[in-house]
């Protein structure tokens, strides 16, 4: 039995109470929220948490210093990430770490370094990483079958401004930044993670559309091999959840738009990849209880965290400079 404490209740530690919920062999035992009606919400959805052990705090170590709990999933707003991690290293548990892991690049590299040598399991909510769609992108191009990434265009668009109007998300004490940091941090991951591309240059611009935080970004990036792309987050839109990525080979390219992948060879012909010609699918919960059961690897390993707030950090301080491009380190 794998017995699990929540640091965070909201809406996302719902949805992978859900997951854990259908997974055997796996025990909620402890929940640790300030605010006792997000956990009233956990209990009244799953009625088997009314055993757990419930912490109305503030101070999530009281969690971790429960020797009944083996491993926390930490889901928090994101400039907690940071602390509350360290601290669950410190105290020795499995840890799935929601997205983004941290929201600067030097609490990434002080988590990393925190890690070195790390006996647990440690694992990013990117779940991304174990989709089918992904997996096979990733696949192809790590085997040089499509030769080397050329180019990449990626889109993605949601109501996010009205959606998280008056919560934390656009609170920057709190999120540490607006959608590129929040939604639009699957797209630059799953871009970093599916072509193996690391970033030489960004030019960005933003607009916060009236909030604290950035709501539109439009990103020109070229990578260190040479390719060059573009990436577009829209967080202020009345069209609901829409999603385009395209990346371009030496040997053929993918189109992925709103969930179907389409691949395109060097004779021009396109394939729809479905359920039978994809790779099998996890959801991310799975995933780390298969890692904690050495029954396989972590779909999303922090070196991905780091390198996606590398991205997400250069294109804040370029929309600073006016879109002034910015070198990376």
């Amino acid at each position: 039995m794998i017995r699990i404490g929540m640091i965070g209740c909201g809406g996302i530690a719902r949805h992978h109470l859900g997951q854990l919920a259908r997974i055997e062999g796996v025990e909620v035992v402890a929940l640790q929220d300030p605010d006792a009606e997000q956990i009233k919400r956990c209990v009244a959805s799953f009625p088997k948490l009314a055993s757990a052990k419930v912490l109305n705090t503030a101070d999530w170590k009281e969690l971790l210093a429960l020797d009944e709990v083996d491993a926390v999933e930490i889901c928090t707003p994101h400039t907690q990430h940071g602390p509350q991690a360290l601290d669950a290293i410190a105290a020795k548990k499995h840890v799935l770490l929601e997205k983004p892991m941290v929201s600067n690049v030097q609490e990434a590299h002080t988590l990393l370094t925190a890690l070195e040598g790390y006996e647990k399991v440690f694992a990013l909510a990117y779940q991304r990483h174990s989709m089918g769609q992904f997996k096979l992108i990733r696949d192809k191009i790590a085997s040089g079958e499509m030769g080397q990434v050329t180019s990449l265009n990626a889109l993605q668009s949601q109501s996010w401004k009205n959606g998280t109007a008056g919560s934390w998300r656009q609170d920057p004490a709190l999120s540490g930044g607006g959608q590129i940091n929040d939604s639009g941090s699957h797209l630059v991951d799953i871009l970093l993670y599916t072509t193996g591309l690391t970033v030489a240059q960004v030019a960005a611009f933003q607009d916060f559309r009236g909030t604290p935080v950035d709501i539109d970004s439009a990103l020109s990036i070229r990578f260190t091999n040479g390719a060059l792309g573009n990436v577009t987050v829209i967080g202020d839109t009345v069209v609901g959840w829409h999603e385009d990525i395209s990346i371009w080979c030496e040997r053929g390219a993918f189109f992925y738009r709103n969930g179907q992948l389409t691949i395109v060879d060097d004779k021009n012909v396109r394939t729809i990849m479905d359920g039978n010609n994809l790779p099998g699918t996890q959801n991310i919960d799975e995933n780390f209880v298969g890692a904690i059961l050495g029954k396989n690897d972590v779909g999303a390993p922090p070196l991905c965290g780091l390198r996606t707030i590398e991205m997400t950090e250069a294109a804040w301080e370029s929309a600073k400079l006016g879109g002034a491009p910015v070198t990376m380190n």
